[in-house]
C-alpha cells in the first residue's frame, strides 16, 4: 500500500533543512531544495514494489558521515581546491609519488578510517535483512557499508581498509600498515587540514621527503591501497559477477551518485536495456537521469530511512 508521506516514521523528518546536520558534517553535504512529496510518494511506491532491488550507491551517501566527494557543486573536492586524485600510472610508475601518497595516507588515516555509518547505511542494511535488496553494488571505498553489517555487497572500487602488493599480491589490513608506518617513521610527524574521498590529505612536498615507505613483508614488492585509483580499471571478474546480480534483480536504485565514472554507470546502461525500473535519489543531475522517471534530489540519510517497506 501506498503511504502519503506525512504518515511515514517521525525518526528522519522529511524536508528538513540541512542546517539540521551536525555541523562538522553540514560542509561535505551540498544544498537541496524542498523535497517535491510527489516524487517522494513515487520512490516508496517504487521500493515497494520491488522483490529483489539492486542498489548502487556513491559518494553522496557517504558525505552525512563527514567524508567528502570530489563533484558535488560548491562543497566538492574539486569545487574547494585544485588538487586531484592519485592517478593509476604515477603510482605504478614513480616511487617519489608512492612516497608522497603513503606520506599523506599515513596522516590522514586516523581520522577517514574512525568515521561511521550513517542513517542511509543503516537503511539499507536493513533493507537487505528484511529481503528487499538483493545486491548492493558501492562506488565508495570507505568500507561504511561493511561498518553497518552488509553482506550482500560489492565494493566495485575497492577498500581503502585493505592493502595488496602487487607484485604477489598479498592483502593485508590497512591498520597493520599503519603500524609499519609509526615504526619505520618514529620522528616524522605532519599535519594537514583537509582529508579526500580517499583518504589522501594535503601535505607540501618538502614534508614528505624523510617519509619512509615499507615494502611487502612477503615478497618485498610495492604495497598499494587495494583500490581502483583514476586511471585504472575495474576487474573484469568483479564487474561480470555484478552484472550476474542485476541479471537477478527486479529495479534498480541509485543512492548518492552522479554516476559520472563508466565504471558505475555501465549498470545502468544494462538496466535500461533489460527494462528493469530505475529510480534515483541524489542531490544535482546525474549521467542516467534520461534513464529513468523517479528523481528526488534530497539527503540519502534523510529520504532511505523514512521508506517503509512492506
Amino acid at each position: 500500500m501506498l503511504l502519503p508521506w506525512r504518515s511515514l516514521p517521525p525518526r528522519v523528518a522529511v524536508g528538513r533543512s540541512a542546517s539540521t546536520i551536525q555541523a562538522s558534517v553540514q560542509r561535505f553535504v551540498p544544498a537541496s531544495s524542498s523535497i517535491d512529496s510527489s516524487a517522494l510518494e513515487q520512490l516508496q511506491a517504487f521500493v515497494s514494489q520491488a522483490s529483489r532491488l539492486f542498489v548502487i550507491s556513491g559518494a553522496g551517501l557517504s558525505t552525512e558521515s563527514g567524508i567528502p566527494d570530489y563533484r558535488s557543486e560548491g562543497v566538492g573536492l574539486y569545487a574547494r581546491t585544485n588538487r586531484r586524485p592519485m592517478q593509476h600510472s604515477e603510482f605504478v610508475r614513480s616511487a617519489k609519488s608512492r612516497q608522497r601518497y603513503w606520506a599523506r595516507n599515513y596522516v590522514g588515516w586516523p581520522q577517514f578510517s574512525s568515521h561511521q555509518p550513517n542513517s542511509a547505511h543503516l537503511a539499507l542494511r536493513d533493507w537487505e535483512e528484511k529481503g528487499k535488496l538483493h545486491w548492493l553494488v558501492t562506488q565508495n571505498v570507505d568500507a561504511l557499508h561493511l561498518k553497518a553489517g552488509q553482506q550482500r555487497l560489492t565494493e566495485l572500487h575497492g577498500s581503502t581498509h585493505r592493502v595488496v602488493c602487487l607484485d604477489c599480491g598479498q592483502l593485508t589490513p590497512r591498520a597493520e600498515l599503519q603500524k609499519r608506518f609509526a615504526a619505520l617513521n618514529p620522528g616524522w610527524e605532519a599535519s594537514a587540514c583537509a582529508v579526500a574521498p580517499d583518504g589522501d590529505v594535503f601535505l607540501e612536498d618538502e614534508q614528505v621527503l624523510n617519509f619512509r615507505v615499507p615494502a611487502c613483508d612477503a615478497c618485498g614488492g610495492v604495497l598499494k591501497p587495494e583500490v581502483t585509483f583514476f586511471g585504472d580499471v575495474v576487474n573484469r571478474t568483479t564487474v561480470h559477477f555484478v552484472h550476474n546480480k542485476l541479471a537477478e534483480s527486479d529495479a534498480v536504485l541509485v543512492a548518492g551518485s552522479s554516476l559520472q565514472v563508466f565504471s558505475g554507470y555501465r549498470f545502468l546502461l544494462a538496466a535500461s536495456e533489460r527494462k528493469l525500473p530505475i529510480a534515483i535519489l541524489n542531490i544535482g543531475p546525474t549521467r542516467a537521469d534520461h534513464l529513468t522517471d523517479i528523481r528526488v534530489s534530497a539527503r540519502c540519510g534523510e529520504v532511505l530511512p523514512a521508506i517503509q517497506l512492506n
